[in-house]
């Protein structure tokens, strides 16, 4: 019998603290709660998508003692209502089938309703002694400060795009395939902070390349354009030269990249032209010429107003590119 496929995120998903990357502070913390046996009634796990939130909440379950059967998982997403809540009040009463405690992993806490809060709320205030919450959210601003009082909050942060690459060049070596750092940076810089992104990405890359993965694969598979097309974007830009910059657009348009990545690219090249402008490298070559002749254009104050009209390409992928072209002439109407 084939035996299902495995997703990679699932194969290398951290099943030890020892195996948690990026995030070695809170990892202290909760081990040091173990061992002095301080462990909290309530936990909120707070961070962005992807950075570990119920892994690291499974791997401490384990931990405290909890046998499968009394780790109970929750999405909050979908099991949102008073009803739920109130059937969950009902089973946290019931002692643990074979552990020391019962922990319920309830993920996307901030989309419970507001009534639903409200009775989970008259739990944490009294709970069972054998009953240990673990409450994981993205957006912990959306849940009331009264639930959010009664548990210790614990922030994960986003790994940084070389612990991303890192750990993605790792994952190749072990599936006996080879990526190049660059591939990998690029990989991690287009996953936004999340490992589980980040992995699925490049399991889409291994699956369609081979024992080698080549650069130019990863970025038709990302969807990524030509660096030296968006060098010359620049130099346009710098320029203000807007019927260039149109050309430039519609060529990267033509070229089947997607807008939001090409974008992301562009802000990629114009931080490093700040930071070889403010001597923090030493890299030659059109981009160092860039900097150096137009410190006006290649400055904080163009990434800033790129990073604050970024939003406006998401509205519509229909009007996506439509978005990008009036942002970049806006700026060179200034």
């Amino acid at each position: 019998m084939k035996e299902n496929h495995l997703a990679l995120y699932r194969k290398y998903r951290p099943q030890t603290f020892s195996d948690v990357v990026g995030q070695e502070q809170l990892v202290t913390l909760l081990e040091g709660a173990i061992k002095q046996n301080k462990v909290s009634h309530a936990y909120l796990f707070c961070g962005s998508r992807g950075t570990g939130k119920t892994t690291v909440a499974r791997i401490f379950a384990n931990l405290i003692g909890c046998n499968p059967e009394d780790i109970i998982e929750i999405d909050a997403a979908s099991n949102r209502g008073i009803d739920e809540i109130r059937e969950l009040r009902e089973a946290v009463r019931t002692a643990p089938f074979s552990s020391p405690y019962k922990v319920y992993i309830v993920d996307e806490a901030h989309m419970l309703t507001k009534e639903a809060a409200n009775a989970l709320l008259k739990t944490l205030e009294e709970p069972p002694s054998h009953v240990v919450f673990i409450l994981a959210t993205t957006d912990p601003n959306k849940l009331p400060q009264t639930i959010v009082s009664r548990c210790q909050k614990i922030n994960f942060k986003q790994p940084d795009n070389k612990t991303l690459a890192d750990r993605l060049v790792y994952i190749a070596e072990k599936e006996d395939k080879t990526i190049t750092n660059e591939s990998a940076e690029l990989i991690a810089r287009h996953s936004m902070g999340s490992y589980r992104d980040a992995i699925g990405i490049l399991e889409q890359v291994l699956t369609t390349g081979g024992k080698k993965i080549k650069d130019e694969d990863v970025k038709v598979s990302l969807g990524t354009p030509d660096k030296e097309l968006l060098i010359t974007l620049l130099e346009m830009l710098c320029l203000k030269d807007g019927k260039q910059i149109l050309e430039i657009i519609e060529k990267l348009n033509s070229n089947n990249s997607s807008a939001i990545k090409t974008y992301d690219e562009f802000l990629e090249i114009l931080r490093q032209g700040l930071i070889i402008r403010v001597g923090a490298s030493e890299e030659k070559g059109e981009l160092a010429r860039f900097a150096k002749e137009y410190p006006h254009t290649i400055g904080s104050k163009t990434i800033l107003e790129l990073l604050d009209k970024r939003h406006l390409l998401e509205v519509s992928d229909a009007h996506a590119w439509t978005a990008f072209r009036a942002v970049l002439l806006s700026i060179i109407e200034v």
